[in-house]
């Protein structure tokens, strides 16, 4: 990845410790904001309570149990900035980017340049074939609520939906490839991003009341562990 990418994912973890600080008002307990040497983040990992496995997908999950999608009334970083979240994410993550007024956003991104975290390879945005870049929850909705997100309130389930730290602009097939499934099954294709991508979602695990299961804690284990 190029130096605007290195310096988004640098936002990425000033979010998150902005959403840890936030999360304190409404979660019981807070752990430590993961400090940047690999040691601090495998000590993070450490620190997250784990079940032996993924626990049974909860057939009352629904993508409404966090909100209208991409919704700017939201007390996460960034929201009700009169722009929804999803053109927030890709005026942060593209480059090149053209926007116009539109609707939901006075800042409407239009076009743009993509290079995806997930595989590296680069694609164009255009708002008249928007799907081709979307924009992926690093810790999935249906994995948090069968991991402990069924119990939280509307507010934090809305705050997590739409977390910039909890987010970023990929690639189409990245996206329906990964699906809900959680690191012990689907990691980034491109192995230089697994660092990156192992350390934002311990952070997001850090910043809310979530398990994790042991399969995916040791391939984050690894990942944080080649970390340069």
């Amino acid at each position: 990845m190029g130096e605007l990418t290195r310096k988004n994912w640098a936002v990425l973890i000033g979010c998150t410790v902005l959403a840890v600080f936030t999360a304190a008002t409404v979660i019981a307990h807070q752990r430590q904001t993961p400090p940047s040497a690999a040691a601090g983040w495998l000590a993070e990992l450490q620190r997250i309570p784990r079940v032996a496995e993924r626990l049974p997908h909860r057939s009352d999950y629904q993508r409404s149990a966090f909100g209208a999608a991409w919704s700017d009334a939201n007390d996460a970083a960034g929201g009700n900035n009169a722009c929804d979240t999803r053109n927030d994410i890709l005026r942060r993550d593209l480059d090149e980017v053209v926007t116009t007024t539109g609707p939901r956003c006075a800042a409407t991104v239009t076009a743009g340049r993509l290079r995806s975290p997930y595989t590296g390879r680069v694609f164009v945005f255009r708002r008249s074939r928007a799907a081709g870049v979307q924009i992926d929850h690093i810790v999935p909705l249906s994995y948090a609520w069968d991991m402990g997100a069924h119990t939280w309130s509307s507010t934090v389930r809305l705050r997590f939906a739409n977390d910039p730290a909890n987010l970023v602009a990929v690639d189409e097939q990245s996206n329906q490839d990964k699906k809900d499934l959680e690191p012990a099954r689907w990691m980034p294709s491109a192995r230089r991003f697994h660092c990156q991508y192992a350390k934002q979602f311990v952070a997001v695990l850090a910043a809310y009341p979530l398990l994790l299961d042991e399969p995916s804690a040791r391939t984050l284990r690894r990942a944080l562990r080649g970390c340069g």
